[in-house]
């Protein structure tokens, strides 16, 4: 195999790396065994964090947005790895490891959203596109993460923080790339993770026009109210 053939055979595996690593569908295995239910079944029909909380609890909802960064993460390492000092050559331009670590970042989020095991559904890939910036780029992670945290702390809209988040990460990188000599792959991986976040937010977008977003600690639409104390569930 000559050295060109090699490294598109790196580049196109951490590329299917990252998509099966996003793919793992954390948020719809860790509810379905905890707390019994389908997460699909209930609220966005999302398997990420935000419905976890919803469907399964805090405690769950934690766990899943902790594993859907390390996602993103894994995806970055590993293509660090497997790449390591090879080089593709396409036209004059030479893509090396940060390339591909950028590609299998961006394969994460997508297999996240569209997971081959769930028939092509699952999130929105807000944790694990910080993942993925935690990987790459730690100061735009950090930066993108308070603005997610104080978004949706103040507004108690999870979908408002996220939106607020992907664009507070893109911004704070424009003037780390032209001012501090950022790689602008990490840009570029900021842009395009903010475009797909906003993509898949684009309901809860219609539902913050028209005052019908639910917010933080809302019960899923569809699940079934606790019972009152010393009533069983179908009487009275």
């Amino acid at each position: 195999m000559t050295v060109e053939a090699l490294a598109i055979v790196k580049f196109v595996g951490v590329v299917v790396l990252g998509y099966l690593l996003g793919s793992i569908p954390v948020g719809y295995l860790l509810s379905r065994r905890q707390a019994k239910v389908d997460v699909r079944q209930y609220g966005s029909g999302r398997t990420g964090a935000t419905n976890v909380l919803r469907t399964a609890g805090r405690k769950w909802a934690i766990l899943v947005a902790a594993i859907d960064v390390v996602k993103g993460v894994l995806a970055v390492v590993f293509a660090g790895l497997i790449v390591g000092q090879s080089y593709l050559v396409v036209g004059n331009v030479a893509l090396g490891s940060l390339v591909a670590q950028v590609l299998a970042a961006l394969a994460a989020i997508v297999g996240h959203n569209w997971s081959v095991f769930l028939g092509f559904r699952g999130g929105r890939g807000v944790a694990t596109f910080f993942g993925g910036l935690v990987a790459l780029c730690p100061p735009a992670a950090l930066f993108g993460g308070e603005v997610l945290i104080i978004g949706a702390g103040l507004t108690k809209f999870a979908s408002l923080g996220s939106l607020a988040g992907a664009v507070g990460s893109y911004a704070i990188l424009v003037p780390l790339t032209i001012l501090s000599g950022f790689p602008v792959e990490y840009l570029f991986y900021a842009l395009i993770g903010a475009i797909i976040i906003f993509v898949m937010h684009r309901d809860n977008i219609r539902r913050l026009v028209t005052g019908k977003e639910r917010k933080l600690g809302e019960e899923a639409e569809g699940m079934t109210p606790p019972s009152p104390p010393g009533r069983k569930r179908g009487t009275g």
